[in-house]
């Protein structure tokens, strides 16, 4: 019992390890292994990433566990290996253009940098499979028995470090694995047995990843092979091999001019790539188009596109649309799951809310404020104006004051939030999109602006019924679209925010996340808006990256569905009344959108959407500069 005087308490964290000593010594080690002794190493209850030399980890829980310290341990260690052994222009290099060959590349590309410390250091090895156990325990794929369920990537990845360092695949993801196996090994067994040759050597490793993915019948996906090889021999080469080139005659010289172009433009893909894989790219300086003949977003004087034409675009086609579906979220489960799947959304999202509910009060004001009745002074009728009487009291002779009420002209305006619902949006980035939907409908509701909110996916993992209907067919050459569309209203334009809330948590179920065709998907957003009655009409993409669909790409070019894509971006950007804005999350969406805006890390989402809208807004009743002052806003809004 505490005497007289004594003011000490008991430690609330008693049992659990002393921050400060445990942040200095995770600091120390993770610039020991990285080599770089100016790490910034920060803590956070956000999604743990590296970006340049800051690398963000997690809080420990107040009763930290020796497991918790163990996982915490092994991200750390795998950021500094990352940051110590790997090259992101090689990488960025030999990276494969599809998005799911490019998957198992960067899975692979992990799995090499954090076996080379496992192998060095076993304590470093312990950490890093404590946290791809806890990792694989959190994804609730221990119990997987469909490939379909199964990413394909997680599977070659824990195989590859089962080869490179003899420790077995982890307990909670031994089911992923046994999934894939035997038909891993079957492809590619040989070529998984050579990559230990070359695991010090990125460069060499990397190609090795290459035939490997040809062997799994992912060749269409590589991209340009040659050419990346080409330009690493060149640069191997060097002087010598300049010097024979010119010694070739003044025949080839245009072709040596086309060849530098091709270089030059392969080369500033390259650094893009590189930049967005180690997330150092920002939109704090996004590309302005400074044209003052530019349209701005208000206007909508273009003609509409007729009907069809945006799904004919660049030789489109769809082999069968018998199996796509078009449901409300709460026809894809019952009530109580519902409920279930929503409480689980607000309990993961406290923190958030209370930022994205502050951005949200901000763009209420800057609504309710263009929507603010304004007065017209020293009237000859109307109300009498009281702050004007002391004219009468200095000059007798002078007639009364009236003022008049004038409403502010403010559009009948609908916005339809369109979200990227595939399966590489699981996690972080999909808690934090449904969320900001969840508030930013009720906001703009609030203001009297009407608010849609969709979703886009596929029925099943590389094709399902329109597959088997086409091998059923003789598989016809260039069937085009090849799988099952899934197209889900969360909330429609009519529908109050009170009862639709409940069915953002759908997004929250497991399963549902598959592949995404976003062009069909814009297709169907904005017709829906084409037959809206209100005058101004906005869409907003949210998405992670290019369109992919495995069970299409394999049959059809591989840029296929992306140069559907673009086509029907230009066809609503350059011919319907609708604007469109998009918000790319961990990829570079300015490549095809003009109105967009790219974010390192989803939580920033929040402040561009609201960002965003508010520009689109004010942009309206300043009446121009709206695509300039559109970008400048979203990125304004990311700096802070």
């Amino acid at each position: 019992m505490a005497g007289r005087g004594d003011n000490a308490k008991q430690n609330p964290r008693a049992g659990s390890p002393d921050r400060e000593p445990f942040r200095r010594a995770i600091a120390g080690c993770m610039r020991a292994i990285a080599g770089d002794p100016e790490l910034e190493i920060t803590y956070g209850n956000e999604r743990p990433g590296l970006t340049g030399q800051k690398a963000r980890l997690p809080e420990l829980p107040k009763r930290a566990t020796v497991n918790d310290v163990s996982v915490t341990r092994g991200l750390s260690d795998a950021m500094a290996l990352r940051r110590a052994r790997h090259d992101a222009k090689i990488h960025a290099t030999l990276s494969p253009d599809g998005k799911a060959a490019r998957a198992v590349f960067d899975a692979v590309e992990q799995a090499r940098v954090e076996a080379i410390g496992a192998n060095a250091m076993e304590g470093v090895g312990d950490n890093l499979a404590a946290m791809i156990e806890d990792r694989y325990f959190r994804s609730n794929l221990h119990d997987v028995t469909d490939r379909a369920e199964a990413p394909l990537e997680d599977a070659v990845a824990l195989m590859v470090r089962e080869k490179l360092t003899g420790r077995p695949v982890p307990k909670s993801a031994e089911a992923l694995v046994d999934v894939w196996r035997e038909w891993i090994e079957a492809k590619a067994g040989p070529r998984l047995e050579r990559l230990g040759e070359t695991i010090e050597n990125q460069n060499g490793f990397a190609r090795l990843v290459r035939d490997l993915l040809t062997a799994m019948d992912m060749a269409e996906e590589l991209g340009r092979e040659n050419d990346s090889e080409e330009e690493t021999e060149n640069e191997e080469q060097g002087d010598s091999q300049t010097r024979n080139e010119e010694d070739e005659g003044s025949e080839k010289d245009a072709g040596a001019e086309d060849a530098k172009a091709e270089e030059t433009e392969a080369q500033g893909e390259s650094e893009d790539a590189a930049e967005a894989e180690d997330s150092e790219v920002t939109a704090d300086d996004p590309t302005e188009d400074d044209d003052p003949d530019s349209e701005t977003p208000g206007e909508a004087r273009r003609p509409n596109p007729p009907p069809g034409s945006l799904l004919d675009a660049a030789d489109y086609r769809v082999f069968t649309g018998a199996f796509d579906e078009m449901v409300g979220a709460e026809e894809l489960c019952d009530e109580a799951e519902l409920d279930r799947l929503r409480a689980f959304l607000d309990k993961q999202l406290v923190s958030l809310s209370s930022v994205v509910a502050r951005l949200a009060n901000r763009l209420q004001r800057r609504l309710m404020a263009q929507q603010n009745r304004s007065w017209d002074f020293d009237l000859e009728e109307g109300y009498l104006d009281p702050a004007r009487l002391s004219r009468i009291v200095i000059d007798p002779t002078q007639p009364l004051s009236y003022k008049m009420e004038r409403d502010t002209e403010f559009r009948d305006t609908i916005v339809t939030l369109l979200i990227d619902n595939s399966g590489s949006m699981r996690g972080r980035p999909i808690t934090v999109a449904a969320t900001c939907a969840d508030i930013l409908a009720r906001t703009l509701e609030r203001c009297g602006v009407k608010v849609e909110v969709l979703g886009f996916t596929t029925r099943a993992w590389k094709g399902g019924q329109a597959r088997e209907h086409w091998l059923k067919n003789g598989k016809p050459p260039r069937p085009g679209r090849l799988n099952d569309l899934r197209h889900i209203v969360y909330k429609s334009a009519d529908a109050p925010w009170r009862r639709a809330r409940r069915n953002l948590g759908l997004m929250m179920r497991e399963g549902l996340l598959k592949e995404n065709i976003d062009g069909e998907a814009l297709i169907w957003a904005h017709s829906r808006l084409m037959a809206r009655p209100e005058q101004r009409r906005i869409l907003m993409m949210i998405s992670d990256g290019a369109p992919v669909d495995d069970s299409t790409l394999s049959v059809n070019p591989g840029n296929y569905l992306e140069r559907h894509l673009r086509a029907v971006i230009e066809e609503i950007e350059t011919r319907s009344p609708v604007e469109l804005l998009a918000i790319g999350i961990g990829h570079d969406v300015t490549r095809y959108y003009r109105r967009a805006v790219t974010l390192v890390d989803a939580e920033e989402l929040a402040g561009a959407m609201t960002e965003q809208l508010a520009a689109l807004f004010e942009s309206e009743q300043t009446g121009g500069g709206g695509r300039t002052s559109l970008r400048r806003a979203a990125g304004g809004g990311l700096r802070r």
